[in-house]
């Protein structure tokens, strides 16, 4: 609620003004309000044709009502739908999005994700299951400011291709190819699962890696993972400075892609991996042994991020992406 809320009298300027022609700007100055408050106020009660300003009025002191009943509480139906959507993984940005756009026709109330995220961290009410913060990428109980990052003292291992030597259209996303790659580390690091994404795209491939993590495996489940790539579309590769991956030039000689090396401690220099690994806790879930996932199951969690709308992507979905980009460059 405003700190000044519009009175009565002023609504009523509003619409005199409206009903003379004059422009926001000459309203505003007229009542010492920012034109961006005047406009919201017509525009949430009708726009200029539909606008009275004792109707107005009485919205506003409705909306300022206390207490106020929650959305969730007042829509049990709406809190069934976003339960069911959270358990099956998806984020409260997407099933916002979805209800927005009216993916389900017997839903007809939206919501926006922030209303969702609290209603997930909410310790006073449940609206939503108690637990149900278990079923977000990042499984925390309580909210948190995000605080500064302190970069740690930077070093190079001798011989590595810099990142700041990878191509400029890697940069700049404005071609399929160039890749981000990490491993995803099982319970008592004895399990690993290579994840490769496209930076322009956002398409993923993984690869598990059953026998361990040395840097001979690494080079065996990249090669069979890099294959699976058409030899044209394997442009780069970006890396953090991981042991795993001190055979990099025989990965450059058998696939013919280059690898290039982020900075130490530099995991913001490689985010298209870092966040697309965070998608992929939501099926592979931390402290997990990840060699009970078959190569069926590992499958399943690409198709479906590749198959999932992504904000990034204005609400496209990375295979699309990816195969629109690739039907333009054969």
């Amino acid at each position: 609620m405003p700190a000044n809320p519009l009175t009565l009298r002023e609504r009523e300027e509003i619409r005199y003004g409206i009903g003379r022609g004059h422009k926001l700007t000459e309203i505003a100055d007229r009542l010492g309000r920012h034109r961006c408050t005047i406009g919201a106020e017509i525009s949430r009660n009708g726009g200029r044709e539909n606008y009275r300003a004792y109707r107005a009025h009485d919205r506003a002191k409705a909306c300022r009502a206390r207490p106020k009943a929650r959305l969730l509480e007042r829509h049990p139906e709406l809190a069934a739908h976003v339960t069911c959507r959270l358990e099956a993984k998806d984020s409260p940005m997407t099933i916002a999005v979805e209800l927005a756009q009216g993916v389900y026709p017997d839903i007809d109330q939206t919501v926006s994700h922030e209303t969702i995220y609290r209603a997930i961290y909410d310790h006073r009410h449940h609206d939503l299951p108690r637990d149900i913060f278990r079923c977000l990428h990042r499984r925390r109980r309580t909210r948190f400011h995000r605080g500064t990052r302190r970069s740690s003292p930077q070093t190079w291992r001798a011989g590595l291709p810099k990142i700041t030597q990878r191509p400029p259209a890697a940069d700049a996303r404005s071609e399929v190819g160039h890749l981000e790659g990490d491993l995803i580390i099982g319970a008592r690091w004895a399990s690993a699962i290579i994840t490769v994404f496209d930076r322009k795209s956002r398409h993923l491939w993984m690869e598990p890696l059953r026998d361990g993590r040395s840097a001979p495996q690494t080079l065996k489940g990249l090669t069979v993972l890099v294959e699976r790539i058409p030899p044209g579309l394997r442009r780069s590769l970006t890396w953090d400075q991981g042991s795993e991956m001190s055979l990099h030039e025989q990965l450059t000689g058998r696939c013919g892609i280059d690898v290039f090396f982020a900075d130490a401690h530099s995991p913001w220099q490689r985010p298209t991996n870092e966040n697309g690994n965070g998608l992929i806790r939501r099926y592979v879930g931390k402290s997990t042994d990840l060699n009970r996932f078959t190569n069926n199951d590992l499958q399943a969690i690409e198709d479906r991020i590749n198959t999932m709308p992504r904000r990034v992507l204005g609400w496209a979905t990375a295979a699309d992406v990816y195969a629109h980009a690739v039907a333009m460059t054969t």
